[in-house]
C-alpha cells in the first residue's frame, strides 16, 4: 500500500492537469480579396487603378493579441474562447523578397467579431481595399500615348500591346487595354528607358520624403528587368538602381506583382527637385531572345 499511494497520487495529479488543458478554437482563413473602397475620392490622384494585388500574408490578432503572422490559406489553433474582436491586417513581400514580410501601410485591416468556440472553425475570406487617402501616380498603358520614353542608349523600343496583339498573355480584367513589352533579342539585347513625367505631363511624380513610400509593378517576363528611381535637381541627375524583377521560365511564365519600397532612396536624395522611373534591360550574352511586359505601374503614397 506504502508504494501504490504514491503512484495513484501521480496518476490523478496527471489526469487533472490533463482535464485542465484548453481545447483550441481553430481559425481558418483564406487568400485575400482587394476591393474598392466606396468611400474613396477617385479624382486622379485617389483614383487607384487596376485593382490587381499579391497580398500573401496576414498578421492575426485576437483581442489586441498578436497570434502570428501567416501565409494565406491558413488553419492555426486559437487556445481562446467567448466573443473576440479578430483583426487581420494584409501583408506583402518587401521589395519581392519572401523572407521580408510586411504589413501594407496602404492597405486597411478587417476587423470583425466571432464567437470562438472550442473545438469549432471559424472561417475568414479576408478582404481589404486601399486606404482613403491614398495617393497614386498610375501608367497603366491605357491611353495611346506613354510617359515611358526609350534613352539613347537602347537598342529596342517598348512597345504598347493590347489584346488583339497578343490574346494569350492578355488578361482583360489586368491589363485594361493595353500593357508595355520590351522584346530582346540577340541584335537588340539592350533596353533603356525611364518616365518623363515632368515633361509630358507637366506635373512631377509626388514622391514624399520620410514617410511610406512604395512603387507597385505588375509583371509577366522571360528576361530580367532593372527598376531604378532618378532623382532630378537644377545641377544634376542622380541614378539609384532597386529591385531586379528576376526573370521567369517559359513554361511557367505568368503575370505577377511586386511592392518596391520606395522610402530610404527618396528620404536620403535630399537635393532632388523630384523623381523619375528608369527601367532596363541586358538579355545575358548566348541567350536568343527574352520579352518583359509590365503594367500597372503605380507610386503610392500618402
Amino acid at each position: 500500500m506504502k508504494v501504490l499511494l504514491p503512484i495513484i497520487s501521480a496518476l490523478f495529479i496527471f489526469s487533472s492537469c490533463i482535464k485542465d488543458i484548453q481545447d483550441p478554437v481553430w481559425i481558418e482563413v483564406s487568400e485575400w480579396s482587394l476591393v474598392a473602397n466606396p468611400d474613396q475620392d477617385l479624382a486622379a490622384e485617389h483614383d487607384p487603378g487596376v485593382l490587381s494585388h499579391a497580398i500573401k500574408d496576414v498578421w492575426l490578432y485576437v483581442d489586441n493579441s498578436l497570434v502570428g503572422v501567416y501565409e494565406v490559406p491558413f488553419k492555426v489553433p486559437v487556445l481562446s474562447s467567448g466573443s473576440k474582436e479578430i483583426r487581420l491586417y494584409p501583408g506583402v513581400h518587401n521589395n519581392g523578397i519572401a523572407g521580408t514580410k510586411k504589413r501594407y501601410p496602404f492597405l486597411k485591416e478587417m476587423i470583425l467579431t466571432a464567437d470562438l468556440v472550442p473545438n469549432e472553425v471559424v472561417q475568414i475570406d479576408p478582404v481589404t481595399m486601399y486606404k482613403t487617402q491614398t495617393e497614386f501616380w498610375i501608367e497603366d498603358f491605357d491611353d495611346a500615348s506613354i510617359v515611358i520614353e526609350d534613352g539613347n542608349a537602347t537598342l529596342v523600343s517598348m512597345e504598347r500591346v493590347s489584346q488583339p496583339d497578343d490574346p494569350v498573355i492578355f488578361d482583360s480584367q489586368l491589363n485594361g487595354v493595353a500593357f508595355g513589352r520590351i522584346s530582346l533579342t540577340a541584335a537588340a539585347n539592350k533596353y533603356v528607358g525611364s518616365t518623363n513625367v515632368i515633361e509630358i505631363e507637366g506635373v512631377p511624380i509626388g514622391l514624399p520624403s520620410g514617410v511610406e513610400c512604395y512603387l507597385e509593378i505588375d509583371y509577366h517576363n522571360t528576361a530580367d528587368l532593372i527598376t531604378g528611381l532618378i532623382g532630378v535637381s537644377s545641377t544634376n541627375i542622380f541614378r539609384n538602381t532597386m529591385v531586379r524583377l528576376n526573370k521567369q521560365f517559359e513554361s511557367q511564365v505568368r503575370w505577377k506583382k511586386i511592392y518596391i519600397d520606395l522610402r530610404e532612396v527618396v528620404s536620403s536624395s535630399t537635393t532632388s527637385d523630384y523623381f523619375e522611373f528608369s527601367f532596363d534591360a541586358l538579355l545575358p550574352s548566348g541567350v536568343n531572345s527574352g520579352e518583359i511586359n509590365i503594367d500597372n505601374i503605380k507610386a503610392v503614397h500618402f
